[in-house]
C-alpha cells in the first residue's frame, strides 16, 4: 500500500483489524493484553506498511525525562487546582516535575495540545475534564494518545470512562442521586436544576442522578435551566429563575459548586437570601463552599485524591485500568430542614 505520508498507528490497525489501543499495546511490548494471533495481525501490519515506532522517543518517553504534563478544563476553577495539588504531590514524591496546560473547554484545543506535548515528550500526559461529545475530535485524541503510548509514554484520563486509557472516574450519578434523596428527606420536593449542555457528560451524569431519585420518590418534575458550566453560568441560570418566578421551586441543585456560588451571588442581589428563601446545593464540595455565607451544601468528591490515583496508575504497569471516586453528600446551611407539610 503505497502512502503519500509516513503510516500512522491507525492505518497499522487498520490494517490488522483491530483496535487502536491493541496495535498500541501489541508494538509498546504490552502484549499481555493482547491475544497472540492479534498481535501477530498488528506486527505483520506494521511490517507491511513500513511502520516503526520512534524508538529515541520511546527511549526518552521509558525513562530521560522528568515531565508530567497535566491538560485541565479551567486552570481558575477550584476543582482543577485541586487535581492538579494531588498530581504535584505525587510526581514530587516520584521527583518528576509538572506542567499545566489549558483546554478551556474546548475538544480542539485540547487536541492540539496533546499533538504539542508528543513532541516535547514527556514521561505522563494526564488529561482531566468532562468529555464532550459530538465534537468530531475523539477518535483523533485517541490516535494521538496511542501512538504516544506507543512510543513508550504513559496516558491517564480523569473523566468518564469512554477512551481506552487508564481513568479515574467519579461517582457523578450516584453522587447526585443520593443528593436529591437527602433533600426530600430533609423535607424539599420541587426543585429547580442548573445543568450545563448535555453534550457535557459530566452534568449529564449528575443532572440524571438527581432526575432518577427524584422520580422515584414521586416528587414533581424539577425546572430545569441550561447554562454554562461555570459560575457566571450559575449566575445567570438564578437570574433567569427569578425573573421567571419561583414559587414551585423550594430548593436549587446546581451540578456543580461554582454555578451554586454564582446562583447564590445572582439570589442575593435580587434580595433572595440562599438557606432562607430558597435552599441551594452543588457538587464537589470545592474549598469555597465553607466559606461562602450560608455553607453550601454539596456532593464531596475526593479531588486532591484523584490527583493522586491518576499518578499512581500512571506509574504503573497497568494501560487500561478504571478507579472509581465515591461522592458522599455533606448537608449544609444553605439546605435547612424544611417544616413538615
Amino acid at each position: 500500500m503505497a502512502h503519500s505520508s509516513p503510516p500512522t498507528l491507525h492505518d497499522v490497525a487498520r490494517e490488522a483489524g483491530v483496535s487502536i489501543a491493541t496495535a498500541s499495546r501489541a508494538l509498546n511490548g504490552s502484549a499481555r493484553n493482547v491475544r497472540s494471533e492479534n498481535a501477530s495481525r498488528v506486527r505483520a501490519a506494521a511490517a507491511k506498511l513500513g511502520y516503526e515506532p520512534h524508538l529515541s522517543a520511546q527511549a526518552i518517553a521509558k525513562g530521560s525525562t522528568r515531565t508530567v504534563a497535566l491538560v485541565i478544563r479551567d486552570v481558575a476553577d477550584p476543582y482543577f487546582s485541586s487535581i492538579a495539588a494531588g498530581v504535584t504531590q505525587a510526581a514530587e514524591a516520584a521527583q518528576l516535575i509538572v506542567t499545566m496546560a489549558v483546554a478551556d473547554g474546548s475538544p480542539e484545543r485540547e487536541l492540539e495540545i496533546v499533538r504539542t506535548l508528543r513532541g516535547q515528550r514527556p514521561r505522563v500526559i494526564i488529561v482531566a475534564g468532562s468529555r464532550i461529545e459530538g465534537t468530531g475530535t475523539r477518535d483523533s485524541l485517541t490516535e494521538e494518545l496511542a501512538e504516544y503510548r506507543t512510543a513508550g509514554g504513559r496516558v491517564v484520563m480523569i473523566s468518564q470512562r469512554d477512551l481506552p486509557f487508564s481513568t479515574v472516574t467519579v461517582d457523578n450519578h450516584g453522587g447526585a442521586e443520593r443528593l436529591a434523596r437527602a433533600l426530600l428527606d430533609a423535607g424539599y420536593r420541587r426543585f429547580a436544576v442548573f445543568h450545563a449542555p448535555a453534550e457535557i457528560r459530566t452534568s449529564r451524569d449528575r443532572h440524571a442522578g438527581f432526575l432518577s431519585a427524584v422520580r422515584a420518590a414521586g416528587a414533581p418534575e424539577p425546572v430545569a435551566i441550561e447554562t454554562g458550566f461555570t459560575r457566571a453560568g450559575g449566575h445567570d441560570a438564578a437570574r433567569r429563575l427569578v425573573e421567571r418566578g419561583f414559587d414551585d421551586v423550594e430548593a436549587v441543585f446546581a451540578v456543580n459548586d461554582v454555578m451554586a456560588i454564582g446562583a447564590m451571588t445572582a439570589f442575593r442581589d435580587a434580595g433572595v437570601v440562599p438557606g432562607r428563601d430558597i435552599g441551594v446545593a452543588g457538587f464537589d464540595d470545592i474549598g469555597s463552599a465553607v466559606d461562602v455565607v450560608p455553607a453550601l451544601t454539596s456532593v464531596a468528591v475526593p479531588l486532591r485524591e484523584a490527583g493522586l490515583t491518576a499518578m499512581r496508575l500512571a506509574l504503573s504497569d497497568e494501560d487500561s485500568a478504571s478507579v472509581c471516586l465515591p461522592a458522599d453528600v455533606v448537608l449544609r446551611e444553605s439546605t435547612p430542614p424544611r417544616p413538615p407539610a
